[in-house]
């Protein structure tokens, strides 16, 4: 659980980025 909940945070995180890339 807990190497699938770092998952989630990290594609979370990096989807920010690209988010504010974007914008």
């Amino acid at each position: 659980m807990k190497n699938i909940k770092r998952s989630a945070f990290t594609l979370i995180e990096l989807l920010v980025v690209i988010a504010i890339i974007a914008i």
